[in-house]
């Protein structure tokens, strides 16, 4: 649809268009965005396993100035 004929054509139509152009369909879009999401969720659920199990860094050394031998 032209733009000079005064209508704009709404996002979800145009998307609607793209998939069936390139022969996506809507069981395989919302199978890919349960996948998408459901590694999103396991990623947070392992950072979140890291915060826990891991103690704070100890600190080696202070921080600080420090003596540096110059030539």
């Amino acid at each position: 649809m032209p733009a000079s004929d005064g209508r704009s054509r709404k996002a979800c139509c145009m998307i609607s268009e793209f998939l069936e152009e390139t022969g996506i369909d809507r069981a395989q879009l919302r199978k890919a965005r349960r996948q998408v999401l459901e590694g999103i969720v396991l990623l947070c659920q392992w950072q979140l396993q890291r915060l826990r199990d891991d103690p704070p860094p100890a600190a080696a050394r202070p921080r600080g100035s420090r003596k540096v031998p110059v030539e």
